[in-house]
């Protein structure tokens, strides 16, 4: 993987400190390389763009994990808008956060059953193991599970596939991510970047198998299903987590 990183590399004089980086280089288009080549990249025409105008999208259906922008593009004959997820990572083999909410969330996004909620809550420790020896004395892993229990979840993903890794990587409505940028620190200042249609980002992180994993995680393709954890032992360390390594677009 680093090897193929640093083929595509490219220097940033300032490097990415965050994403407003990002709104700053497609809002400077015109003297920015980076933001002519994700145009390009993009399928427009340089010489017939007029203006552009990108923002943070906030109060979108995404969780607020998720950085996405707004690119209004102005062409000629039309006012064109993309909507971008943006990731920047500094570990080729590192995970990212996708998607984390507390279980009856999804419960409401995906009208998950009462066996399989109480299954999940008893996953992220918002209920206690039921066991009387747990490997976490404050959750339960997916493989302490009776066989018919990750059965149950295991049929209710797969029968749910396309709409949960839709939500968790695109999200819904207006503000909805048509395009997923990844951009990796190589050096301070050498990056590669990634700019893909939100489709091919579909097939590539959610279209797999379903399966439950050695560590007692979940994993939908290359999305791997978990507890969240960490945050100081707060309340919050119960929701449930979805992650991915974003350099696999590389």
């Amino acid at each position: 993987m680093n090897d193929l990183v640093k083929k595509g590399s490219q220097t940033a004089k300032d490097g990415f400190k965050n994403e407003n980086d990002v709104i700053d280089k497609f809002n400077n288009w015109q003297n920015d390389d980076f933001a002519k080549d994700w145009l390009k990249s993009m399928n427009y025409n340089l010489h017939e763009i007029e203006y552009v105008k990108a923002s943070k999208i906030t109060g979108s259906f995404k969780a607020d994990i998720q950085v996405q922008i707004n690119v209004e593009i102005k062409l000629r004959k039309l006012l064109d808008v993309q909507n971008l997820q943006v990731k920047l990572v500094s570990n080729p083999a590192g995970f990212n956060q996708i998607d984390k909410r507390w279980v009856d969330k999804y419960v409401e996004l995906w009208n998950i059953p009462n066996e399989i909620t109480k299954i999940l809550k008893h996953f992220t420790g918002e209920l206690p193991p039921y066991l009387s020896n747990p490997q976490d004395a404050r959750r339960m892993f997916m493989n302490e599970f009776t066989e018919s229990e990750q059965r149950l979840v295991g049929d209710f993903i797969k029968a749910n596939q396309s709409l949960i890794v839709s939500d968790i990587l695109k999200g819904r409505g207006q503000f909805s991510a048509e395009w997923m940028l990844v951009i990796l620190k190589v050096k301070e200042k050498e990056v590669k970047w990634a700019l893909k249609p939100m489709n091919f980002c579909l097939n590539l992180f959610g279209n797999g198998e379903v399966k439950i994993t050695k560590q007692g995680s979940i994993k939908i393709g290359n999305i791997t299903v978990q507890r969240k954890g960490g945050d100081g032992g707060r309340k919050t360390a119960q929701m449930l987590q979805f992650k991915i390594n974003p350099c696999l677009l590389f």
